[in-house]
């Protein structure tokens, strides 16, 4: 799993790619909350997961555990291009109440 980071108009972009699962998660984990904490400035978090070429639980974990860093620095966090399946996840298991998608 990498992480590609965009900085435009006090916007984070963060673009996911490849699988989100146990395996991947911790390095993620690792830099998406360094990007919170070097990004606190920021107006909002956007996390782009249309190269993301699975998730399971474990994706949601992450991205539940982003919302929460983001959170402490009142940052809004939003899903952008989830995969078809992504975002069947995502829907079911209630994220997007959180985390709306653009």
């Amino acid at each position: 799993m990498q992480i590609q980071t965009d900085f435009k108009d006090r916007i984070l972009y963060m673009r996911l790619n490849g699988e989100m699962d146990e395996h991947n998660a911790a390095l993620a984990r690792r830099t998406a909350d360094r990007l919170a904490d070097d990004y606190a400035h920021s107006e909002r978090a956007v996390i782009d997961l249309s190269n993301v070429s699975f998730m399971d639980s474990t994706g949601i974990g992450f991205l539940i555990g982003r919302y929460k860093k983001f959170k402490r620095y009142g940052i809004p966090v939003y899903v952008m291009n989830p995969t078809y399946n992504a975002d069947k996840i995502l829907q079911m298991s209630g994220v997007y109440t959180l985390m709306p998608k653009i």
